[in-house]
């Protein structure tokens, strides 16, 4: 008889864990990339070079894009690195 109430209480308690599922993390990070995709797309058309990343800050306000531009003759291209408001 004691046998009986242990896996009901097994089985419950494991329907219980999955009714209280987290969010994603990769659905925080599709927003803050969209908001991200902006910025860079801004920074690329200012400066006329190549996009290299562009990240969320650690603040939530601004990204961090890097671009790379071409150099004027012979110069090589240089790296930007831009923050610039969400």
């Amino acid at each position: 008889m004691a046998r009986l109430p242990i896996p009901a209480m097994l089985i419950a308690g494991l329907a219980g864990l999955t009714a209280f599922e987290a969010p994603a993390a990769g659905d925080y990070f599709i927003l803050a990339a969209a908001d991200c995709g902006a910025a860079a797309s801004r920074v690329v058309s200012e400066t006329g070079g190549q996009l290299l990343s562009a990240q969320p800050s650690s603040d939530g306000q601004t990204c961090v894009v890097t671009v790379l531009v071409q150099g004027n003759g012979n110069e090589r291209p240089r790296k930007v690195t831009v923050r610039v408001p969400m």
